[in-house]
């Protein structure tokens, strides 16, 4: 008889947004129209638990009783309905299964349950079982999923069998090459035929003995194009141009390389042409020129990194400022969510190895028109609505639970992404110097692996990334895919941005594609790993899965042999797994031990011949003027209709592209506010409809204020890189620089990082052709401006078939300002003039580099004189894009001049920039420019006789990509009258204390601990943190120990934002609400409320906490019942991130004393599950009673069920309660996340004082 027990959860049909949306989707999208209802279940299998806590986990972690409905064992469907149900494949992390496990300790942390969770789907209505197939395919992604039965196991424990020793290869250093080639093949290798005879004379000459498979797996993995860059470093033997109408600066740039090459490496014969000498060579040359002074110099190469003086509190501190950017191609064309959450874990990782904290991101990703119909999907491809929906989905999942502000997004649309999407992340990170240590590896060093665990999922991601791929290849890659635990990295996060920490490690290195292999590898050149030390997810692993296994979210540090103790008590604070595997020796050999014999023994001089010299020849293609994209209309609707002369058209025509419409509802699903400190909201203005073209964030200082910032931009125009790659890496370059100027940076002080990206290289010349013409665009930038890239990243393996991606150099251009500097591009002011400032060409296209550089220096002065006070730089779209994206922001309008004819409208502009000077400043503009028009008060474009409304021009902007990415999902906009609420009777505090204390619980998943700390420390309160350690069942007893004695001494409570346990099982907060449930904390903080007049705020996920707890809106800890108020999904399924407006409408709460009665104030919200929804009578009862503390409503302060405002569909627009007597404060807009100069994109009031309010309320 089975010992398992099963458990299905649903939402009530009121909140079953999901199977709502299937349904949609169903219909829409696969086109079977019979469908009648889709039910969507969760199912628990659960074992090893005993009758007590089962019924209590059915109650507080399986199901949430207001919105939820729990079946046990089996549920009831109506006659005929179809089901099925989808799991995870084994070895793939399901986050919801472990935080399940975790949240069931925290109610009896001695049981250790086992939980497995699957989905499963009810579809109602007739349809063909090729029908039914197709719902399936569209729900369950083979690379991570599968279908499982109805039926229930006899048990979840997993019997693993004892690996078998490692093979070793007999006879191999013998076999003859017909042999070997045979055994070559047999083995999926990413490595070349020459690379494996090369392993053969190795053996044969020097180890004089066979190899183990795990050598060849270890091989294969450290020389793969992932690792090594292999194609980027091979050799270019033979370069040739071809004839054509660029041909002259072509071979100039060539020339120029070629002489500055001899100019660096004279009298060296170690040094050959290949990309990877071209791409950094220029660095190198304005290095050795003295104009590279501000570069860290280090043997650790973590990320780009850059030595910045930063101000703080007034003295300059110097900081270490890293950026780096990473891609996840073929991961997440397979597996889109998995691929690009682990995309942005990977680039995070770089510079957090470094020993810099990451505090923003940008996205910028590559794909064919999601828009197109399911059956035009090509065999062996997910469709590109899924992919581009699923792939944002796992990106910004990632970077929303670790608490990373992504400052920028952008998906490029070009068609021929469509043989592999590009996912580029793009990170920034930075520390005080004094906090990071760089020092060598000695023998006698200890070397710790911290963080996740290894399993079968990380097999082969570097080699994955590296291959061929066409149908067949896209099966058996499955598991080289992760999911990524986004919980994990936050705690390394914490722990390495304490400085008594980082400076106890002297070198790191993240776990990226390669595994133990690699990561610790790369440490020293003489290592000793003990394989059997490194902690599993599972038993059965044999040593050479646990070699080459790369799992995310963990690191490997070289330590002192004295310092081990110490780091180790270090990580077990911050609730992580650390484990000494390794020590350094001093002959530089590679050896692995696995159950006690060595089955990896290599000398580190031939690991570091990254495998045969390859070799090649090159042919340059050379672009025609013929097809001259310059020339050309962006979008060839648009040709048509200026030709036609119908403006009005071109206008929405223009509006309408894929890459030039509004994207707004993929970019709200990325927390843009997180960590108070972005300068710069992606959209802004009083409407939040123009969009930022690059991010600006403050310095991530724990303690203190500065006015340091960082910008960041990229440039890059797929079309225009197809006709000349060459062309388009130059633009790519002068793109990311003006987009800089344009937000008020001086382009003068600009470092660049560069990702590559295209077709697989073979042994044709001619397929060498792109990125060689790219780069040496690139050089020709980076010389001609005298700025160079430090940085980047290639990905060489975008074919599919026969199809190969669009050449790709992305430019992403880093630069660090004042805050004063910044400057936003939404039109200010009606009556200001609109002007344009063009870039000078030489007869080849090229820009004239002295000209654009004493263009943009001459802008930037203006910006500071307040002459120039918005800009937008343009592209290839032109100017009336541009000027439309100004004007949303604030409702304003444009009056076009006659003088301006209609191409210029139009046409291609990159380069250019477009400013608004108010009229009386014209006279100070000491520049060329051209008069483009006035900024109106009505919101129309006019030109001549023509007149678009705004309200034309959004519809026609924002329709485009609003199936794929919506921004709506309800209807409603009915008004919600409900008055304001005004007492005499407000608590008064009996306990009074001069600084309260305030407690702040740190849970896996929180990531607002930093924002709060710096809220109430700015307000005058003591501020103490925990971390809520869940390890053991010892752990748990500590942690408790440790929150209810910490608890007993505070005034306030803090629970801040987050995501608990990444929202899992299944609803917001669960993780923490059932910890707070435990009799001992439970008992203390009913004391601090009852017996000491304290306070308690809960801010988005804190807010969720305590409406679980029921400490809003009851007062008290008494858990949740059917009828409770609650908060769920947002109606449009996804997570939103926006600045929210919201009123004060009761005076009720202590918290709100420095607010004003009936005021609006703007603050950032970022969640997935704000909606509050509640009976009718409870509604009415907490405004009755004064319990609705703020409302959602626009600018003006009118409270709608208007999506737009009330943005996830809260009953009666609630965003805060309060408890009944208003002590306890419970809220979704994060009102911590502000600071000076803090989204200064955004219109109105930031601060309602809760905090001040909070700490005076004690005096």
């Amino acid at each position: 008889m089975s010992t398992v027990r099963r458990v299905y959860v649903e939402k009530k049909p009121e909140f079953a947004i999901k199977a709502k949306d299937l349904k949609h989707e169903i219909k829409h999208y696969l086109n079977i129209q019979t469908v009648t209802n889709v039910r969507e279940l969760i199912r628990y299998d659960v074992e090893n638990i005993s009758d007590e806590t089962y019924e209590k986990a059915c109650k507080v972690v399986f199901a949430e009783p207001p919105v939820d409905i729990c079946y046990q064992e089996d549920f009831p469907r109506a006659e005929g309905a179809r089901v099925f149900s989808v799991e995870f494949l084994p070895g793939q992390f399901d986050q919801r299964a472990d935080s399940a496990v975790q949240c069931v300790q925290f109610l009896k942390e001695d049981e250790q349950p086992i939980i497995r969770s699957a989905v499963t789907y009810v579809i109602e209505g007739e349809m063909t079982d090729e029908q039914f197939d197709a719902v399936k395919a569209h729900c369950i992604n083979p690379v991570d999923s599968r279908e499982t039965g109805l039926e229930k196991p006899e048990t979840l424990v997993t019997k693993f069998e004892e690996p078998a020793d490692v093979k070793i290869f007999d006879g191999f250093i013998d076999m003859p090459e017909a042999e070997l080639k045979a055994l070559y093949d047999s083995l999926g290798l990413a490595m070349t035929f020459k690379d494996f005879l090369h392993i053969q004379n190795y053996f044969r000459g020097e180890e004089k003995r066979n190899p183990s498979m795990t050598e060849i797996r270890v091989l294969d993995t450290y020389w793969s194009d992932h690792c090594r860059h292999t194609t980027f470093s091979t050799e270019l033997t033979n370069v040739t141009f071809g004839e054509g109408d660029y041909y002259e600066p072509m071979k100039k740039s060539y020339d120029r390389y070629l002489s500055d090459r001899e100019v660096l490496y004279k009298g060296r014969d170690d040094k050959f042409i290949c990309l990877m000498d071209l791409a950094l060579l220029a660095m190198k040359k304005l290095k050795s020129e003295g104009k590279l002074a501000d570069q860290e110099e280090s043997d650790e190469i973590n990320a780009c990194s850059i030595v910045v003086p930063v101000d703080v509190d007034g003295k300059d501190e110097e900081w270490l400022i890293n950026f780096k950017n990473e891609t996840h191609n073929h991961p997440t064309e397979i597996e889109p969510f998995g691929g690009a959450a682990t995309c942005l874990g990977g680039a995070i990782r770089d510079p957090l190895s470094g020993r810099t904290y990451v505090y923003q991101a940008m996205r910028v990703t590559g794909a064919a028109d999601p828009t197109r119909p399911q059956s035009e999907t090509l065999e062996g491809k997910l469709p590109q609505k899924k992919l581009v929906r699923e792939a944002a989905h796992g990106y910004s999942s990632y970077g929303n639970q670790i608490g990373l502000a992504t400052g920028y997004v952008k998906e490029v649309y070009h068609p021929d992404y469509v043989a592999k999407r590009m996912e580029i992340g793009a990170v920034l990170g930075a520390a005080p110097r004094r906090a990071v240590v760089r020092e060598n590896s000695d023998p006698g060093d200890i070397i710790i692996l911290l963080g996740g665990r290894t399993g079968r999922d990380g097999c082969g991601g570097a080699t994955g990334s590296s291959k061929v791929h066409t149908e067949k290849s896209i099966e058996t890659c499955g598991a080289e895919v992760q999911k990524g635990n986004a919980p994990t990295e936050r705690k390394i996060q914490r722990l390495f941005r304490r400085e008594e920490v980082s400076r106890l490690i002297k070198k790191c290195n993240d776990f990226g594609a390669g595994g133990v292999s690699v990561a610790i590898g790369e440490l020293a050149d003489g290592l000793t790993v003990d394989l059997d030390k490194v902690p599993k997810k599972y038993a059965g692993l044999d040593g050479t899965e646990l070699a080459i296994s790369e799992s995310q979210e963990r690191m490997a540090v070289v330590v002192s042999p004295k310092d081990v103790d110490t780091f180790l008590g270090y990580a077990a604070e911050e609730n992580l797994e650390a484990v000494p595997v390794a020590v350094v020796t001093k002959e530089p050999r590679l050896v692995l031990n696995w159950r006690g014999k060595s089955i990896v023994n290599l000398s580190r001089a031939f690991l570091d011949t990254n495998g045969a010299h390859q070799e090649t020849d090159v042919f340059v293609d050379v672009p025609s003027k013929e097809d001259n994209y310059f020339e050309q209309y962006a979008v060839p609707a648009v040709k048509e209709a200026v030709k036609a002369g119908d403006l009005k058209k071109a206008w929405k025509a223009l509006l309408s592209d894929l890459n030039v419409c509004s994207q707004k509802g993929l970019v709200e699903m990325f927390d843009s506010s997180i960590g108070a400190g972005s300068v710069l909201m992606p959209y802004g203005g009083k409407y939040q409809l123009t969009e930022t073209q690059a991010m600006v964030a403050k310095l991530p200082v724990l303690k203190g204020k500065t006015d340091t910032v960082t910008m960041m931009a990229y440039g890059f125009d797929p079309y225009l890189s197809s006709w000349s790659p060459y062309h388009g890496a130059i633009y790519a370059v002068v793109e990311s620089m003006a987009r800089i100027v344009a937000a008020g940076g001086d382009f003068s002080g600009i470092r660049f990082t560069f990702q590559e990206y295209f077709r697989r290289m073979t042994q044709d010349p001619e397929r060498w052709s792109q990125p060689f013409a790219a780069l040496l665009g690139a050089y020709d930038a980076q010389m001609g401006f005298g700025l160079p890239s430090i940085g980047g990243k290639d990905s060489m393996s975008g074919t599919f078939n026969d199809i190969d991606v669009p050449p790709t150099l992305v430019s992403f251009a880093v630069d660090v300002a004042k805050e004063k500097d910044v400057i936003s591009p939404e039109l200010k002011q009606a009556g200001n003039r609109l002007v344009r400032f063009s870039i000078q060409k030489d007869a080849y296209d090229l820009p004239d580099y002295e000209q654009v550089m004493a263009l943009y220096a001459k802008i930037t002065e203006l910006m500071g004189k307040g002459v120039i006070v918005s800009a937008y730089a343009l592209d290839s779209y032109g100017v009336a894009a541009a000027l439309s994206r100004m004007a949303f922001g604030n409702g304003l309008g444009v009056a076009i001049e006659e003088t301006v004819s209609a191409e210029e409208l139009f046409t291609n502009g990159l380069g250019d920039l477009v400013a608004e000077v108010p009229a009386d400043r014209l006279a100070d503009m000491d520049v060329a420019y051209m008069l483009l028009g006035t900024v109106t008060a009505e919101p129309v474009f006019t030109y001549g006789n023509m007149t678009l409304s705004e309200k034309e021009a959004l519809d026609a902007w924002k329709k485009p990509l609003e199936k794929v990415f919506p921004t709506k999902a309800v209807k409603d906009t009915d008004a919600v009258e409900t008055g304001l609420y005004e007492t005499n009777h407000i608590y008064v505090c009996k306990n009074k204390v001069a600084k309260p204390t305030v407690f702040i619980p740190v849970f896996p998943g929180t990531n607002c601990e930093y924002d709060s700390t710096k809220a109430f420390e700015r307000a005058g309160a003591q501020v103490v943190t925990h971390v809520f350690r869940n390890l053991s069942a010892e752990d748990i007893r500590s942690s408790v120990d440790a929150f209810a004695k910490e608890i007993s001494q505070a005034q306030i409570i803090m629970f801040p934002g987050g995501f608990s346990a990444g929202d899992e099982p299944d609803g917001s907060a669960k993780f923490f609400a059932t910890a707070f449930q435990n009799g001992k904390i439970k008992e203390e903080v009913m004391k601090l409320l009852k017996e000491r007049d304290g306070l308690c705020l809960g801010i988005c996920n804190g807010f969720q906490a305590l409406i679980k707890l029921g400490l809003v809106p009851y007062g008290e800890i008494t858990g949740q019942k059917e009828d409770s108020p609650t908060l769920t999904f947002n109606t449009i399924n996804r997570h939103i991130s926006k600045m929210v407006y919201t009123k004060v409408v009761s005076n009720k709460s202590p918290w709100l004393q420095g607010a004003e009665l009936g005021k609006v104030y703007v603050n950032p919200a970022s969640h997935g599950e704000g909606r509050f929804v509640a009976p009718k009578e409870w509604i009415d009862k907490l405004f009755a009673n004064g319990q609705v503390a703020t409302q959602y409503s626009d600018p003006e302060g009118r409270i709608s069920m208007d999506e737009e405002w009330n943005i996830n569909g809260s009953y009666s627009a609630i965003e805060g309660i309060t408890s009944p007597d208003g002590r306890i404060l419970g809220k979704m807009a994060h009102s911590e996340r502000r600071d000076r100069s803090v989204a200064q994109n955004i219109y109105g009031e930031q601060d309602l004082k809760i905090f001040e309010s909070g700490v005076a309320y004690f005096k």
